[in-house]
Order: structure tokens, then C-alpha cells, then sequence
């Protein structure tokens, strides 16, 4: 963001208050602090205007395609590393179906990428995108195939050089609004007259980063804003080399003609897997895979969920109570904390027990519960209040509530409070099943 002085240079410096401030300086230092839009200044001209959304703007641009709820974003970055602030848009993963395959083939790895999600500390994890690419294999097919990827949720990359095509292919889901792949130096005044036409965003790619920053520049003073980069990359080292440059270039120097979110398109070897797990921490916006066996697949998705995690927002569950099974008013009430890992490896582990039980959640901001009892989050007020707040009496009439035994202090409290029976649980939830036995027996 420019600063007050580089702003106030740009504005009409008329002073006249229609902005709601008595003079076009102090009008600046609020938009410098982002306290203020520019429109609210009638009479800014188009050129500052525009050199100042310019240079206001994040250093990568936000790129989108897909449509309805599982519409992607990538781009949008503002740091190098994620605990600086931290990651916006999590890595893009598409599966790649070639029509060089057949029809047939490409038509189950559309349902195969669409069937592709898991489920981790309460969060739905998914393979995002179907990219169709056209090789050696029948148009027509390939054609047939963009159609059935149209008629899913996810979003679609059309990977074709030849611009006649992919035109063809982009009006068979053009309400779909897909990403085309991609214009080079061979084809670059076709294709970008298609992705211009359509109103489609672009990749862009070249083998080395000077060809790619003239491409990109040359896009971008065509018209063309919503682009994604491709530098060439034939190894893991090249890969992380270019994808570093490119996000320094960006988000260091505010270069501009690199300001773009990127992408990679990686085979099926599992040094491809290898650079798939780089390209989530540096920095790849997308990755398209010829092959994601599930094995894979999952940690995968798990090392994007843990890298573009706020690392000041930890992930939390609803507080409240849980029901475990199917507990009756005579089975045991225990608590944890609403920070989401907490909150599954004890549900797991009384689970274990198979003995059904009410599983009351504390609201800790997502802390664990040594950091929130440290913190003062978790107290013997917080949890009487949670067994208030949630009914707890009026569900269990045993009149007991289990504790972790890492919090046994406040056991004495918490059973003055509440007229409890505090019963001291294990120090660790795998000591549930065996203590749960122990109190139904």
C-alpha cells in the first residue's frame, strides 16, 4: 500500500470536504490506513485512480475459476512464510484426464477426482479441480469429455495448445467459467484472443523466467488481467528455484509482470509426488497430476490443510455437548477443550471404550488444554458455566463430570461450583477406555 504523501500527490488537492475530511491530506492518511475507499473522492481522476488501485493491489493477483460452492481461488498472497501473517488460498489440485486414454478413461477419472475428499479434524479435504487434456487422442472425445466435467461441481482447466479447440472446448462449459492451458511463444496471440473473447482466466507458460515476464507483461498490456504462471520445470531443485523467484520477485519487490499466481503440471512418477508436497509450501497456486493414488493423495491434502492453516486462528470445534454413541441420563460426562485435534483424539479414544458417554466441548478460543489452563481459558468458572450453559444436569443424573487429569487443580473449585462429584481422569485420552470400564463395572 503507498503511503499518505504518495497518495496526497495523486489526489485533486482541492480540499473540499465531499469526502467527509476537511482536507485531501487527511483524506490520504485514512486511505493509506485503509480506513476509507478512494470512491468516496468525487473528483480523482482516472489516472490516479487507476495508478492507485495499482499500486494498493496485493502483489499477487487473485485469480478464480470454477463456479457455485466449489469454485477455486488462487493467488492473493501477501508473505513469503506463512507464520509472517499468513497463506490466503490453499494449493489448487486438479487430476488430469488425456483424451490419449479414450473416452472411457477420462469419463472415470472425472468421477474419480470428484469422489476423491476426506475428512480431517472436522474439515472436508478434496481433490479440487478435473483438468482435460488433449493430445494424441480424438477431439470429439475430448470434447465429449469437457462436457460430462461440465456437468459436475468441479472446476475445469482446459489443457489444449491449439486455440480453435479450445475455444470449442470452452463454450462446451462456458457457464462453468474454466481456466484455459495455456498460451506460449508459438501460440500466444490465439490464445489470448480466446481467454479475451470468452472472458476466461489464462496460463501462461515459458521455459525460462525471462520468457515468462515477457509473455505475462505482453498478456497483461493486451487486456488480459486473470493470469496464471508456468515456468518450466525439469527437476525438483529447478522447481523450488523458480517458484521461490517467482513469489520473491512478487511479494519482495513488487514486481509486477510476476505477480500472478502459478502452476505445475506434474507426471506420474513418484518424483512428481515429491515435488507435488514442495509445490504446497513453495509455491505453487495450483498443481495438476496425472496420478493421485489415494495413499498419496491424503497426506497431501493434509500438509495443505496444516500449511495454509492460520497459524493465529487454530482450527475449532462448536462448543457445546456430545453425544458419543448413545448415552442415557446414567452415562459418564467428561470434558476437553474445542480445539479440534484435542477434540478428535478424545472422541477417538472414547470411542475405544465402546461405552457410550456426553462429551461436553469448552469454549478455549482453540487452545489444547494445558495452553488454555495456562492461559487462563480453562477454568473452573469457564466449565461450570459450560455445564450451565449446555444443560448438562439435565442430561446425565449422575451428577458426576470427569476431568483431564492435567487440570486436577481445579477439580475442588470446579466441584464447589457446581455441587458436582469431579471424578480426576488420566493425564493422556488413551487412558480413557480402561478408567470408562473401570466406573461402568
Amino acid at each position: 500500500m503507498p503511503t499518505a504523501m504518495e497518495i496526497y500527490k495523486l489526489l485533486p488537492k482541492t480540499n473540499c470536504g465531499e469526502c467527509k475530511f476537511p482536507t485531501c491530506l487527511a483524506f490520504a492518511m485514512q486511505l493509506a490506513n485503509q480506513k476509507v475507499a478512494l470512491d468516496a473522492c468525487p473528483h480523482v481522476s482516472p489516472e490516479a485512480k487507476a495508478a492507485l488501485e495499482e499500486s494498493g493491489a496485493p502483489p499477487i493477483r487473485l485469480v478464480s475459476f470454477g463456479s457455485g460452492d466449489l469454485a477455486v481461488k488462487m493467488g492473493d498472497e501477501t508473505q513469503l512464510f506463512r507464520h509472517d501473517k499468513t497463506f490466503y488460498n490453499p494449493t489448487v489440485l486438479g487430476l488430469v484426464a488425456d483424451d490419449a486414454d479414450g473416452l472411457d478413461a477420462m469419463k472415470a477419472k472425472i468421477e474419480e477426482a470428484h469422489a476423491m475428499s476426506f475428512e480431517r479434524v472436522g474439515q472436508i479435504m478434496r481433490v479440487d479441480s478435473v483438468a482435460l487434456r488433449h493430445s494424441t487422442g480424438s477431439v470429439d472425445d475430448f470434447v465429449e469429455a469437457v462436457k460430462t466435467a461440465a456437468g459436475r461441481e468441479l472446476p475445469v482447466v482446459i489443457m489444449c495448445d491449439d486455440a480453435g479447440l479450445a475455444a470449442k472446448a470452452a463454450d462446451a462449459c462456458s457457464d462453468r467459467k474454466p481456466l484455459l492451458y495455456r498460451a506460449t511463444a508459438s501460440n500466444f496471440d490465439a490464445m489470448v484472443a480466446v481467454a479475451k473473447e470468452k472472458s476466461l482466466p489464462l496460463v501462461v507458460g515459458a521455459s525460462t523466467l525471462e520468457e515468462l515476464t515477457e509473455l505475462a507483461d505482453k498478456a497483461k498490456k493486451a487486456g488480459l488481467n486473470d493470469l496464471v504462471l508456468e515456468p518450466g520445470t525439469e527437476s525438483l531443485a529447478d522447481m523450488l528455484v523458480k517458484m521461490t523467484a517467482i513469489r520473491r520477485a512478487a511479494v519482495k519487490n513488487k514486481f509486477r509482470p510476476l505477480g500472478f499466481p502459478t502452476i505445475a503440471i506434474l507426471g506420474p512418477d513418484m518424483m512428481n509426488h515429491m515435488k507435488a508436497a514442495m509445490g504446497v509450501m513453495k509455491y505453487s497456486s495450483a498443481l495438476l497430476m496425472d496420478d493421485m493414488p489415494r495413499e498419496m493423495v491424503y497426506p497431501l491434502l493434509a500438509l495443505r490443510q496444516n500449511i495454509f492453516t492460520d497459524p493465529q486462528v487454530p482450527i475449532q470445534v462448536k462448543a457445546g455437548l456430545y453425544s458419543v454413541g448413545e448415552p442415557t441420563d446414567k452415562s459418564p460426562v467428561m470434558f476437553t477443550t474445542n480445539f479440534s485435534l484435542t477434540y478428535f483424539t478424545v472422541r477417538a479414544d472414547i470411542e475405544k471404550s465402546k461405552i457410550p458417554a456426553w462429551m461436553l466441548v469448552v469454549d478455549t478460543e482453540g487452545q489444547s488444554v494445558m495452553t488454555a489452563f495456562a492461559a487462563g481459558k480453562l477454568t473452573p468458572e469457564s466449565v461450570a458455566k459450560s455445564i450451565d450453559d449446555f444443560q448438562v444436569k439435565e442430561k446425565s443424573s449422575r451428577n458426576e463430570i470427569i476431568i483431564p487429569g492435567m487440570v486436577s487443580r481445579m477439580s475442588g473449585k470446579l466441584a464447589e461450583l457446581t455441587d458436582m462429584k469431579v471424578t480426576v481422569g488420566p493425564r493422556e485420552s488413551s487412558g480413557l477406555p480402561k478408567m470408562m470400564k473401570t466406573l461402568s463395572s
